[in-house]
């Protein structure tokens, strides 16, 4: 791994789960953030000597100045993300975080010289799969939502600086991640179903037949430092879906697997639109797989079990509080 990381939003979801992993190997760590969400999650890191904290705001003009000196990678989350909560924040805001935010830290980071740059995608950029084909990072694009088109502007100036003589960079399109992480999410359609399930033993479900991929944090976690480590050459602009196929399934799917763990829940389908970011999709992850050797872990039935646990052992005393969502509870 680099020695000196900076992560933008690494108080955030992913971000705090990669924090922890690479303090414990010994990495250097800055990390930006405007801390939206409060700072629980990196609180416990303070007390390390090789983390460092900038709370600034990514649209600030001087954000970065003097700060990516002696970085040697970049990895890029912060961004307002999923389709409710840039719907909510508006077309401005969104473009001003998510697109020019990106551009102005891949900016400062050609300026300081540092070596590559990770930037955390969507697969939600794909829309749906056509002709009921698995989708590979060469497939077209169909945006469904202001979320996917602000990634997909954001991609297409990072893809287009193959001239740059310093900052690489590398584009992750992560299928739906779900699981435990320091700073926890329960809109997020895995997290918030076992939610769902756990407290009130009843979901409501639209378009049950609609498949995602899904894909446990720390494999999401696993496989930015994979992309970090291998050889420039291999990874260099570059996209690559980070999901595997086990983990391509249908809502109906998922509920059948928390039937296991909670055998009287009620459920209704509901086979209509809510206006939302609607898609069916199945994911190829063969590209990173064949390139990267890179293959994920950790099952379904894992990470329903570890937010049972989790749950069950009081480790949030109030998971239905905001703080734990990026946006209103989303319709599922």
């Amino acid at each position: 791994m680099r020695n000196k990381v900076l992560i933008t939003g690494g108080a955030g979801y992913i971000g705090s789960s990669l924090v922890s992993r690479l303090l414990n190997l010994g990495i250097r760590v800055t990390v930006l953030d405007d801390l939206w969400f409060g700072g629980d999650s990196i609180r416990p890191f303070l007390n390390f000597d090789n983390f460092h904290l900038i709370k600034r705001d990514l649209r600030d003009d001087d954000v970065l100045s003097g700060d990516m000196r002696e970085i040697d990678c970049v990895v890029h989350l912060a961004a307002i993300v999923g389709f409710p909560a840039c719907k909510k924040a508006g077309r401005d805001s969104v473009w001003q975080i998510n697109v020019e935010g990106t551009k102005k830290v891949f900016q400062v980071a050609v300026k300081a010289g540092v070596k590559r740059l990770i930037f955390a995608s969507s697969y939600s950029s794909y829309g749906e799969s056509k002709l009921n084909k698995p989708v590979t990072e060469e497939s077209p694009l169909h945006p469904k939502s202001l979320y996917a088109e602000s990634k997909i502007d954001a991609e297409r100036f990072l893809l287009g600086q193959k001239d740059s003589k310093s900052t690489v960079p590398i584009l992750l399109r992560l299928a739906t991640v779900f699981g435990v992480s320091p700073r926890p999410r329960f809109d997020l359609i895995v997290n918030q179903f076992v939610l769902e399930a756990y407290t009130k033993k009843f979901l409501k479900i639209y378009e049950g037949d609609f498949k995602r991929s899904f894909v446990h944090i720390r494999d999401v976690v696993d496989a930015i430092i994979c992309v970090a480590n291998a050889p420039i050459g291999k990874v260099g602009n570059k996209v690559f879906n980070v999901g595997s196929e086990k983990l391509n399934a249908s809502k109906r799917e998922l509920v059948e697997l928390l039937r296991a763990y909670f055998p009287r829940l009620k459920v209704e389908y509901c086979n209509k639109s809510f206006g939302g970011d609607m898609r069916s999709i199945h994911v190829s992850f063969e590209k990173i797989r064949n390139i990267l050797q890179f293959e994920t872990k950790i099952g379904l039935e894992e990470g329903i079990e570890e937010i049972i646990w989790m749950l069950d052992n009081g480790m949030i005393s109030d998971p239905s509080n905001s703080r734990y969502r990026n946006h209103s509870p989303i319709l599922v």
